[in-house]
C-alpha cells in the first residue's frame, strides 16, 4: 500500500523541480540551437534563457515569472494500491499544488472564468488536471507534474482524408507561422502533433506529445518517426527563431502521437511547449520510496496497443 505522505511529499518535490530545474533532455536540444543560431537577436535570447535556466537553478527560484497552469499525469502500475485509493491520491495531488503554489513559490494563475475567484493557490473547479494512464504490471503509481503555459500555443483543425500529407504539412506550417507572428508561443519549443482520435483525444495527443516525451524520442512507426524528422527541419527551414525573431531555431523538436479516427475525418492539432519546458517525474513504490527521473514514459507499446488483448497471457485467459 503506497503512503499518501509518501506521495504528497513527492508531489511538492516535484512540483518545485518541474518549475526550477529545467529537463536534461530539453537543455540538451536547447543548446544545439544556440550552436547552430544563425540570427542575432535569436542567439542572444537563447543564451539569456541558458545562463537565466543555470541562475534558477542556483538561486533556487523559479525559471520563469509565469509559472503556467500546473497539472499533473498519474500513471498506474496494475497491482498498485494506494491509502485512501484514487480519491486519497487527487486530495494529495491538490494539497501539494496548494503548498507549493506559496512554497516555490508559483503564480497563482488559476480562476474562475466567470466570476475570477482565485483562491491564490492554482486549486479550484477542474484545477488542477488530473488525467491517467496504466501500466499492466507492477505496483507503483508514476507521477508527472507539467506546469504548461495556459494561454496560448495550440491550434487544431479538422482536416479530411483526402488532404493528406500535403494538407497535414501545410496546416503545421501555417500555426507555426501564425504563432511566431502573433506572439502565441514562446520559442523554440518542443512541438507536440495530435493525429486522428476524436476531437478531443486528438487535442490531448498533440499535448501530450508536446509535453510528455523527451527531446530526441521518435514514434515506433517509422514512416511517423519520419515525419517527426522532417516537420522539425521544416519548422526549422521559415525564418523564425526564438520568441518570434529573425532565425532559424523555432523547433526543438517535433513529436507526433496518433489514434484511431472517424473514416470521414483526419482531426489534427497542434501544440508548443513552452520555452521553459517545465516537467517532472518520479515513480512512487509501495513501501513509499520515490525515484525520481526525465522521461515521463507516458507513452509505451502498452498504451499505444491496436489489438483487442494485450499480451499472450491476456489472450490465453480470455480464450478459457
Amino acid at each position: 500500500m503506497i503512503p499518501l505522505a509518501s506521495l504528497q511529499t513527492t508531489a511538492e518535490a516535484l512540483m518545485a523541480k518541474a518549475a526550477i530545474e529545467i529537463p536534461d533532455d530539453y537543455l540538451a536540444g536547447l543548446r544545439r540551437c544556440a550552436d547552430t543560431e544563425k540570427g542575432d537577436l535569436s542567439a542572444f535570447v537563447i543564451q539569456a534563457m541558458l545562463e537565466n535556466y543555470e541562475a534558477a537553478k542556483e538561486d533556487r527560484r523559479a525559471m520563469c515569472g509565469d509559472t503556467g497552469v500546473p497539472r499533473w499525469y498519474v500513471k498506474y502500475g496494475n497491482d498498485a494500491r494506494v491509502e485512501g485509493g484514487p480519491v486519497g491520491l487527487e486530495a494529495a495531488l491538490r494539497r501539494a499544488t496548494a503548498n507549493a503554489t506559496t512554497g516555490v513559490p508559483l503564480r497563482p494563475n488559476r480562476v474562475h472564468p466567470l466570476w475570477r475567484t482565485d483562491h491564490n493557490n492554482n486549486v479550484g473547479i477542474n484545477a488542477p488536471e488530473i488525467e491517467y494512464a496504466f501500466h499492466p504490471e507492477g505496483d507503483w503509481v508514476d507521477l508527472t507534474t507539467v506546469h504548461k503555459g495556459g494561454l496560448f500555443g495550440s491550434d487544431y483543425r479538422m482536416l479530411f482524408p483526402g488532404d493528406g500529407i500535403e494538407g497535414i504539412r501545410r496546416f503545421f506550417l501555417d500555426t507555426l507561422i501564425g504563432f511566431g507572428k502573433r506572439g502565441l508561443a514562446c520559442q523554440p519549443a518542443i512541438v507536440g502533433v495530435g493525429l486522428g482520435g476524436s476531437k478531443d483525444t486528438c487535442m490531448v495527443l498533440g499535448k501530450q506529445a508536446s509535453c510528455l516525451r523527451v527531446v530526441g524520442s521518435r514514434n515506433p512507426d517509422p514512416k511517423i518517426a519520419a515525419m517527426e524528422e522532417e516537420f522539425r527541419d521544416l519548422g526549422n527551414s521559415i525564418g523564425m527563431g526564438a520568441m518570434g525573431f529573425m532565425g532559424s531555431s523555432m523547433v526543438v523538436d517535433c513529436h507526433i502521437e496518433v489514434g484511431y479516427c472517424h473514416t470521414g475525418g483526419m482531426p489534427m492539432s497542434v501544440h508548443m511547449f513552452c520555452l521553459s519546458s517545465r516537467r517532472a517525474t518520479a515513480r512512487v513504490f509501495a513501501d513509499g520510496r520515490a525515484e525520481f527521473r526525465t522521461d515521463p514514459d507516458w507513452f509505451t507499446d502498452y498504451s499505444r496497443r491496436d489489438t483487442v488483448e494485450w499480451g499472450d497471457a491476456l489472450m490465453l485467459q480470455a480464450a478459457e
